[in-house]
């Protein structure tokens, strides 16, 4: 009797044996290079479930196309700094170095307790010196290639995290209905707005490329590619001018009302500049110059050069300014009207101007032709300060003198627009783009440039030292890394207070000079270093560029989408700066992506705040592992629970039992019977299925492929001692289909059942037979099997002595085939009866024709008559077995009476 299988038992011995092996590390001269790669984790100090998914998917595969004959490149490493080691070395009264090196220790005890199979002779670290030298080095390399920026600009700020925040790294908080807020992405504290000098990476420079470039990513998942699209945001319109002048009286326009709407409509709008008399030209942009005939106001941003100019004079305006200042998103509907009146360029009426929260300093030119009735943020804007709406484009043949209660945002056709009424929306914008002074179609992107300052320790030093005569300075190369000092616990920016840090002489003149104080946002970390992995101990570069030829790009990358529009979005303009500086032949880093679902438990995604955690090693390393990998989709979400972790289980202990009762049982016989025939042909389908499925990472079906030939291969056993060959390789074939998914016990049952070297090393199972038809032979025999079921349970049958089955003429296939091949719109049933084959069957091979013409749509393709005829008598012994009776498999003949009821594809079934 076996003992059961314990992977604890076993799992130190595999893992000194793979060591000692070296399995997982790749040659140097790859010839087949396939990279796979997990987003590398943030080091928390534990593994969670989360991390488990992904891992486990990576490795699977991984060992799955290492098994297929490539040489796969699957490393791991740690994106060690951030904020949160800072704040929880602060909190345990020790430095962010120490805590990030025992959260990395822990966590690599943890990965290889759970059998992953990473070349760890690769490992990289971001928070040590010979990482981080190398984002210096980019710094540089960007700076002088003119993708930095430094400019004092208003950042979004979080003042838990005392840091400034990328746009990315800013969410929404709440629902229209109760009220958005912008929080921190990390611990979701309200976000204010600051004035400070930062650096910036100029992704915008990349923008056009970067959203072009997403339609070539057939391999990645649609909702990112989307995602990305909207954060990039291009928007093609129009630039035009409104003049602006002080102390006006206001203009009426004539207008209705409307009701208020929640809606939040895209703000067709940009930032505008001082022209001629008084305030000037203010531009704006839209996508809607066919209304601007109902442009009832104007609005700019309280950032904009007329709102600081207006605020001069205006002690409303100030005051108004002055308490949004620390808002960092659009203000609802709040604003303030100001002296100024604009001129409406199509209608020549003076309109007036409000400084408003929602128009946003740096969307568009930070200034908004307000058209209450065909903008939603426009018409809530205008019902809150009660400014007149005009409507000038109303659906086709709609016409009507009221407004509607909501603003009409499509295309339609002008009205109340002069010489311009009764024109539709496209030819009324054409027509006006050509006939206002200074109108020029342009461009705008909702992408801003990258803000990769922060104002914390635990981060990649920006190499720059700031000179009173030579201004910022870049450290030369000779000098990188620039290193972090030894930590000091304080509040806010630690490396600001550690003066043998900040004090340091200018690069180029000499004289006194102070260190940038900021580091690095992590993202940077993250963004390059999947090529770091190439050649992790190279000192003299980056990465090695020949292995990135050969290796680039990354094959199958697995991570969260949650990265949609940070880390993904981070790592393609990367790539791309680093192949326009001549570093790289790619610009594209991943050609496939796979984003792994979530793991829940009572319904809520697994979280200490919850308390519905389930620690990864509770069950067990492989049962955890099947059971991720078993439960759903690598994509799609799941839900925790104890009886499918049991299955896990049990399927281990099953297949171990399997293979312990054949090594130390009697041997089976030698010679051959039909039986034998159909459980080998059923290895070979179980080979060409499970293949596709670990192709297309369906694990969940690999899985109950494996379940259904250890059912059968268990069936066969009790059926008769089965045949040793056939049961050898069947046991063989379920250990190599396993192995990817639970390594541990593949490398058991492959020792016990002498398998040459590790299963790690293994090839990969292949049919024995042609498998061309294996789907249409399952399907052949679960449907008899069904039908044979059915049949005893509606006539009740206890005991039965015979069972036939009859396979359909060979008049019914021929007709069959033609009625699949023919077009709809032939007569099919007179095609059918032009066979004299058929014709002689008379009103019978009539009827059948007409049912075939009928039922055309939903003819799937059969096994032809011989080979159903094969198939159904390898199958045999199943039905034999399952009801305890005679089975008998025939073809129907002329004056069979089973001949009239059996089908193509549904043989005739009679139970005596």
């Amino acid at each position: 009797m076996s003992q059961g299988y314990n992977h604890a038992r076993v799992q130190e011995y595999w893992q000194y044996v793979w060591e000692r092996a070296d399995a997982y590390a790749v040659p140097a001269d790859a010839a087949d290079p396939t990279y796979v790669l997990g987003m590398f984790p943030y080091t928390s100090g534990n593994l969670h479930m989360g991390h488990v998914r992904n891992y486990a998917i990576t490795d699977a595969y991984a060992r799955y196309r290492r098994m297929q004959g490539d040489d796969v490149l699957h490393p791991m490493g740690w994106d060690a700094f951030g904020l949160p080691a800072e704040n929880a070395a602060y909190e345990r009264y020790t430095d962010p170095e120490s805590w990030t090196e025992a959260c990395i220790a822990q966590m690599r005890e943890e990965m290889e307790t759970m059998g992953f199979g990473y070349d760890w002779d690769r490992e990289v670290t971001t928070c040590r010196p010979e990482y981080y030298r190398w984002n210096q080095w980019f710094f540089r390399q960007f700076h002088e290639a003119g993708l930095v920026e430094y400019e004092a600009a208003r950042v979004n700020w979080c003042p838990d995290c005392e840091t400034v925040l990328a746009d990315a790294q800013v969410v929404e908080r709440g629902s229209p209905a109760e009220g958005v807020e912008e929080v921190c992405w990390r611990c979701e504290t309200p976000v204010v707005g600051r004035e400070l000098d930062q650096w910036f990476f100029t992704i915008t420079d990349y923008a056009e490329e970067l959203l072009d470039g997403l339609d070539d990513l057939e391999g990645w998942p649609e909702g990112v590619r989307e995602t990305q699209r909207n954060w990039i945001g291009k928007r093609d319109g129009v630039r035009l001018a409104f003049a602006v002048e002080g102390d006006g009286g206001r203009g009426e326009v004539d207008g209705g009302r409307g009701e208020v709407d929640d809606g939040h409509g895209a703000d067709d709008h940009e930032e505008g500049g001082h022209g001629e008399s008084d305030y000037g030209d203010v531009e704006v942009f839209t996508t809607r110059l066919d209304t601007v005939a109902g442009a009832t106001y104007l609005a700019v941003a309280p950032g904009h050069d007329l709102a600081r100019a207006l605020a001069e004079t205006d002690e409303d305006v100030a005051a108004y300014v002055e308490s949004v200042r620390g808002e960092t998103g659009a203000s609802g509907t709040t604003g303030v009207e100001t002296d100024a009146v604009a001129t409406n360029p199509v209608t020549g009426e003076e309109i007036p101007v409000y400084v408003a929260g929602y128009v946003l300093e740096d969307v568009g030119t930070g200034a908004v032709m307000g058209v209450p009735a065909h903008n939603e943020r426009d018409h809530a804007f205008a019902l809150e300060q009660d400014i007149a709406l005009r409507q000038v484009v109303e659906p086709v043949g709609q016409a009507s003198a009221d407004l509607p209660a909501e603003p009409f945002t499509d295309d339609g056709m002008l009205t109340n627009s002069g010489e311009y009424d009764g024109l539709a929306s496209e030819a009324a914008r054409e027509r006006l783009l050509d006939d206002l002074p200074g109108a020029e179609t342009a461009t705008t992107y909702r992408l801003r440039d990258w803000l990769i300052s922060r104002q914390r320790y635990w981060g990649t030093p920006i190499p720059i030292v700031h000179c009173e005569d030579c201004g910022p300075v870049l450290v030369p190369e000779d000098d990188l890394p620039v290193e972090l000092p030894e930590f000091v616990q304080t509040t806010g920016n630690p490396l600001a207070d550690i003066d043998s840090f900040v004090e340091t002489t200018c690069p180029e003149c000499g004289g006194p000079a102070e260190r940038e104080t900021d580091t690095m946002d992590t993202f940077v970390d993250s963004s390059w270093y999947f090529l770091r992995y190439l050649s992790p101990a190279l000192d003299e570069a980056p990465f090695d560029a020949d292995l990135a030829e050969d290796w680039m790009p990354v094959d199958v990358y697995v991570g969260g989408e949650e990265h949609a529009v940070l880390h993904l979005l981070y790592i393609r303009f990367f790539t791309r700066a680093l192949a326009d500086l001549g570093l790289l032949e790619i610009r594209e880093p991943v050609e496939r992506l796979l984003n792994q679902g979530t793991v829940l438990h009572g319904g809520q995604k697994m979280s200490k705040k919850k308390g519905n955690v389930v620690n990864p090693h509770e069950y067990g390393a492989e049962t955890t592992r099947l059971f991720v990998l078993s439960a759903a989709h690598p994509e799609q979400d799941f839900e925790w629970t104890a009886k499918d972790v049991s299955s896990a289980y049990d399927l281990q202990q099953t297949l171990f039992d399997m293979v312990s009762t054949f090594v130390d049982g009697p041997p089976g016989r030698e010679e051959s019977r039909p039986d034998d025939d159909y459980v080998a042909r059923e290895i070979d389908r179980t080979v060409a299925a499970a293949t596709e499925d670990y192709d297309r990472f369906r694990f969940h079906q690999a899985v109950n492929e494996i379940r259904d030939l250890a059912a059968l291969l268990r069936q066969y056993r009790r059926h008769e001692s089965p045949n040793e060959e056939v049961y050898r390789r069947g046991l063989r074939v379920l250990t190599r289909l396993v192995a990817p998914m639970a390594p541990y016990l593949g490398e058991e049952l492959w020792n016990k059942l002498r398998g040459e070297g590790l299963v790690v090393d293994a090839d990969w199972p292949s049919p024995e037979a042609d498998v061309d038809t294996y789907g249409l032979e399952r399907d052949l025999v679960r449907s008899l099997r069904a039908d044979v079921r059915d049949i005893f349970d509606v006539a009740d049958i206890e005991d039965a002595e015979t069972i036939e089955v009859a396979v359909a003429p060979a008049w019914k296939f021929e007709a069959y085939e033609i009625a699949r091949a023919a077009d709809p719109e032939d007569a099919i049933v007179g095609e059918i009866m032009q066979r004299p084959s058929i014709q002689a069957h008379g009103e019978t091979a009539q009827r059948y024709a007409e049912d075939l013409q009928a039922r055309q749509q939903q003819l799937e393709p059969v096994l032809d008559r011989e080979a159903a005829v094969a198939e159904l008598q390898r199958a045999a012994w199943l039905l034999a077995t399952e009801f305890d009776a005679a089975v008998e498999v025939r073809r129907a003949g002329p004056d069979d009476e089973l001949a009239d009821r059996a089908r193509p594809g549904k043989p005739a079934i009679h139970v005596t």
